[in-house]
């Protein structure tokens, strides 16, 4: 199976390869458009501020290119938020634009931010992304920034307010939380996402 890792110019890509690798399969980290293209299937991870992403993806010529990839993509943490329309962030930023929602400044009250830790997931539906994964499985969370619950949220988190932990529409699937900081059940969501 060819799987690519898009290069977004943030640090976690290292992380996502080798968890990637403990489930015996290879992927490789790239910004070259026809690669990513000709994959079977795509991670976007994210880690720092959406606009410095998508300031590089724009310089990589990729936006255009995931938008138009029709094998499975998993959005991480940012690469989630980036599938977006629009996110607060840094005074405003437009995102990739495949899920129609905006992302806000989480508001916790007197909750710390970020959010940072272990957090449960709630599904309503089985989905096979959540295969051998129990309801209320606890993943880990770094993020000042959420997708509010709308139409395409797959599960949801609570800190403070309720918000998607995970997302899909058609193709395009994201995460919240970080599958490859989340021990044996992020493996096994990996796993789900590689072989569905």
């Amino acid at each position: 199976m060819n799987i690519v890792i898009i290069d977004t110019g943030c640090a976690n890509l290292t992380s996502i390869k080798v968890a990637i690798k403990r489930l015996g399969y290879n992927a490789i980290i790239t910004s070259e458009p026809s690669r990513v293209l000709k994959s079977n299937k795509v991670f976007l991870p994210g880690v720092g501020t959406a606009s410095a992403v998508m300031n590089f993806l724009f310089e990589k010529k990729l936006v255009h290119i995931i938008k138009k990839l029709t094998q499975p993509i998993l959005g991480i943490c940012l690469g989630m938020q980036l599938l977006c329309d629009f996110s607060e962030e840094c005074h405003g930023v437009h995102t990739i634009g495949i899920i129609q929602s905006s992302v806000l400044r989480l508001k916790t009250n007197n909750l710390p931010l970020p959010h940072i830790g272990w957090n449960k997931i709630k599904f309503n539906e089985s989905h096979p992304l959540f295969k051998n994964i129990r309801n209320n499985e606890r993943f880990y969370f770094v993020h000042s920034y959420i997708v509010p619950i709308n139409k395409y949220t797959l599960s949801t988190t609570d800190y403070g307010v309720n918000f998607s932990s995970s997302i899909q529409k058609n193709n395009f699937f994201g995460v919240q939380f970080h599958p490859e900081k989340s021990g044996n059940i992020g493996s096994q969501l990996l796993k789900n996402f590689l072989e569905m």
